[in-house]
């Protein structure tokens, strides 16, 4: 756990990503959308990021080599999602930088993910480089392969 001025980010269970994947990710499709193939690996880790007791950001991370970019310890960030009224404010910088963080403490070289295309120029500045061309995930939309090695 760590906190950061009223933000807390901590390691949570993968039901308690839910709320937050929903209303951002999943809306208007069921609930059982919100549950992700891996997340319930011994592996897997979710993060929450609370504000002033409230979840208000998600991210998961599931062990998973992509040896198309690196073949390496990896994992793959799935599933992060802010609610709508924190976009904007830096949340996602603080949550993928607790991610990496947790993931270098593993000595785990690579984090990579499908990211919607919306949110390329958001991991751009958060140092990750595309990988390959944009592609379409079913029901879901336009998504890049980008990744960041690990130090």
């Amino acid at each position: 756990m760590i906190t950061q001025n009223n933000l807390v980010f901590k390691l949570i269970s993968p039901k308690e990503t839910y709320p937050v994947r929903h209303a951002i990710l999943r809306a208007g499709k069921p609930l059982s959308s919100c549950k992700f193939d891996g997340d319930d690996l011994k592996t897997t880790l979710h993060i929450g990021a609370y504000q002033n007791g409230n979840l208000v950001g998600v991210a998961t991370l599931l062990e998973a080599k992509n040896s198309a970019i690196l073949d390496v310890n990896a994992y793959q960030l799935r599933g992060m999602a802010i609610h709508q009224d924190q976009q904007g404010k830096g949340l996602g910088k603080k949550i993928i930088n607790y991610a990496e963080t947790i993931l270098q403490e593993k000595h785990v070289l690579l984090l990579w993910m499908n990211a919607r295309e919306s949110a390329i120029p958001f991991y751009t500045n958060c140092g990750y480089t595309k990988s390959g061309r944009i592609f379409d995930i079913e029901k879901v939309g336009p998504h890049v392969v980008m990744f960041k090695k690990l130090k």
